[in-house]
């Protein structure tokens, strides 16, 4: 249809290249729509993390919103997580955090929440991108606009969730070693002083926030981490941390200056919160490790495949009344905490595997089965996304023993399986691999790249 509204919002809120792509004009337009939908309903906290353009950011959407009559409650730099908790503890109509997470430093977003502090659904994400194409915002009158307040309360109120949900008293008597890296981001706010409060021995790397992150890239992956897996080495630390851009992901590294995948970490908290809660139920996406689902049933737990992405996810908790939650991606979900990924409620619950079970994290993770996953990206316009979908959809559906389409497209082979999917944050397309053997994973991943490209192409 030719009035039918441009998609707007990834797989996160939204996200686009500032100067070029983000304007200030779609951010207040952003604000405006949240305003229509929300029905002037307030307070409504708003966060940001320590990209160049994240105060302008969030100066544009409490203006906009206080001149359309909702309440605003700036709650200053923080996690995403941290503004999750507070929407709910709050119980506030919704959210806002201006950040573009693990995003290269010039694209910015916004994520917005829901009550209970999930992002939104993809219904409000519609009806906001319609008020944005239609340009049909709410007005009040100069006496009924909002209010703007400012909270200082946050990180702490979050903060004291996170230690009310992890054994304190034990983590705090061991005086583990740990070395934290902030990528420059928001977890500078938070996990410095939280595992310090946990007795932690601690030295951090890359604590002092800067939008340019000039320690490494943003995203906390193994070759971004090669300082943290060197001081873990030099320091004979127990483990390192590191977080993405706004804190909801984590990564770990173990005491042997080993990275370690976040589908292992995923099946290593699976496997010790089913045994700490016998017969639960853990949701993960699509994407995860088959070695999860061998860990979960080994368990006598039950587990639930969802798409990817933080809200099916949490959803799926929240309505099955899971246990745990998680993605390979290094978003864990606690929801006896919040049903939202959490990167320093997640670093805790680290310390208190290790504590718990007195092995080094090498030890652990050497218990767990293992097979090889490969990981790849190619550029891909976000126009082409459905078109190179359906076609690697024809294409796999002739070659391999069983094709999925929950969220692009799975094929299963004998001996491992490929998964295809265009990224909802960035444009390009995901490609993984996991099989047995090296050589096969590779190999897959190689051939999912090929037909990526050609599709293309054509």
């Amino acid at each position: 249809m030719a009035d039918e509204p441009p998609r707007l919002f990834g797989t996160d809120g939204i996200r686009r290249v500032v100067g070029t792509e983000f304007t200030p004009e779609l951010v207040s337009q952003a604000a405006s729509a949240l305003a229509t939908c929300l029905g002037n309903r307030g307070p409504v906290p708003i966060a940001s993390d320590f990209r160049t353009t994240s105060d302008g950011m969030a100066r544009l959407l409490a203006g906009s919103l206080q001149m359309r009559g909702v309440d605003v409650l700036e709650m200053g730099k923080m996690p995403t997580p941290a503004l999750q908790y507070n929407v709910r503890a709050l119980g506030a109509p919704g959210g806002l955090m201006v950040t573009a997470s693990h995003n290269p430093t010039e694209f910015n977003g916004i994520k917005f929440c829901g009550a209970g502090g999930l992002e939104i659904p993809r219904s409000m994400e519609q009806a906001i991108e319609r008020c944005i194409h239609e340009r049909r915002f709410v007005t009040v009158p100069w006496n009924e606009v909002g209010t703007i307040r400012q909270d200082s309360q946050g990180v702490d109120r979050y903060l004291s969730s996170i230690e009310k949900n992890v054994d304190v008293e034990s983590i705090r008597a061991a005086r583990l070693r740990v070395i934290l890296d902030c990528g420059n981001g928001t977890s500078a706010v938070t996990s410095p002083r939280l595992l310090r409060s946990l007795g932690c021995r601690l030295t951090t790397l890359n604590a002092n926030p800067d939008g340019y992150f000039p320690g490494h890239p943003s995203e906390p992956t193994d070759e971004n981490l090669a300082d943290l897996k060197a001081m873990v080495i030099a320091s004979g630390a127990d483990f390192g941390v590191a977080h993405d851009g706004d804190s909801d992901r984590v990564a770990f590294v173990d005491e042997r200056g080993r990275y370690v995948p976040g589908e292992v970490t995923l099946a290593l908290f699976a496997r010790e919160e089913l045994r700490a809660h016998p017969k639960g139920l853990v949701v993960t996406s699509i994407t995860s490790s088959t070695c999860v689902e061998k860990v979960v049933a080994h368990e006598g737990g039950e587990i639930v495949i969802t798409r990817s992405g933080s809200l099916p996810v949490a959803e799926e908790i929240d309505r099955r009344h899971a246990l745990f939650g998680g993605e390979e991606n290094g978003g864990y979900y606690w929801p006896n905490h919040q049903t939202a990924r959490d990167g320093p409620m997640s670093s805790a619950k680290m310390l208190e595997v290790l504590v718990r079970r007195a092995q080094p994290l090498s030890e652990l993770i050497a218990e767990l089965p293992r097979s090889v996953v490969v990981k790849a990206k190619t550029p891909l316009a976000p126009e082409l996304r459905a078109t190179v979908v359906g076609r690697v959809t024809t294409t796999l559906t002739g070659e391999a023993r069983r094709v999925v389409t929950l969220d692009g497209v799975k094929a299963f082979y004998d001996d491992g399986w490929l998964l295809i999917r265009p990224s909802g944050t960035e444009p390009i397309c995901r490609v993984f691999a996991e099989s047995d053997a090296p050589d096969r994973a590779r190999a897959l991943v190689d051939h999912g790249l090929s037909l990526v490209r050609t599709a293309a192409e054509r």
